[in-house]
């Protein structure tokens, strides 16, 4: 284990000050307006801001499923966008579940992965979090990939992007309030933990939930109030 952490986050002191910042700022601001959030939100109107965020990153995802040579995957992807996009009124509601069609998520960096890039030492960036070189690239790709870059542009709306990112940032935090209290509290070392949750996440993601062909850890179940959201822990 040692020897893995040397070659996999060799950057660890400088991780360990930029992890301890993010720790602070989202424990200043962001945790607080997402309890505000989730107190003044009820969950039917939580669900329908996912849902609508959900459908605007619908073409990165189409693109990445394109990009993996996965045609099934695309065509649930697009199915998706086009039902919610109509009879889920603009993607605030989630017709396209209800029939079998579940949402799922790629980007650039998963690409990237199935392509067989290595996903290069653990980094973490201010504000962020957790982006090893791969996924870095990743976040670049899919903001040019992204249709609405373009539109937003277009119409010197660019302001709008930022809503969005931080909307998402909000909702996203709101649902894992209890579950990243509990990890921080029955953590020895939160920072490891959360080094090898992520890790163990993309990798299951890359693999979209295929086992892994090294024997398989628990799952850890998230519970958020709105629902549970599994996060695989398939050794890497």
């Amino acid at each position: 284990p040692a020897e893995f952490e040397a070659a996999n986050d060799p950057l660890e002191s400088l991780n360990r000050n930029i992890f301890a910042f993010n720790l602070g700022l989202d424990r200043a601001v962001l945790r607080p307006v997402a309890i505000g959030y989730r107190t003044v939100i009820p969950a039917p109107g939580r669900s329908m801001v996912r849902n609508f965020l959900d459908n605007l990153e619908t073409p990165v995802i189409l693109a990445n499923d394109v990009l993996q040579g996965s045609p099934d995957r695309a065509g649930v992807t697009l199915t998706r966008f086009m039902m919610n996009s109509t009879l889920g009124i603009g993607g605030l509601l989630d017709p396209a579940t209800t029939v079998g069609l579940a949402q799922h998520d790629e980007d650039f960096g998963q690409t990237l992965g199935v392509w067989g890039v290595d996903a290069g030492p653990y980094f973490m960036l201010p504000v962020l979090g957790p982006s090893p070189p791969r996924e870095t690239v990743g976040l670049v790709v899919d903001y040019f990939l992204d249709p609405f870059t373009y539109v937003l542009d277009n119409q010197d709306a660019e302001w709008l992007s930022y809503v969005r990112t931080g909307v998402r940032a909000v909702d996203s935090r709101s649902g894992l309030i209890g579950t990243l209290d509990e990890i921080e509290r029955t953590s020895i070392d939160f920072y490891a933990t959360i080094r090898s949750l992520y890790r163990q996440r993309r990798t299951d993601e890359i693999r979209n939930g295929e086992p892994s062909e090294m024997p398989m850890m628990p799952e850890i179940t998230f519970e958020d109030g709105d629902g549970v959201d599994k996060l695989s822990s398939a050794t890497e």
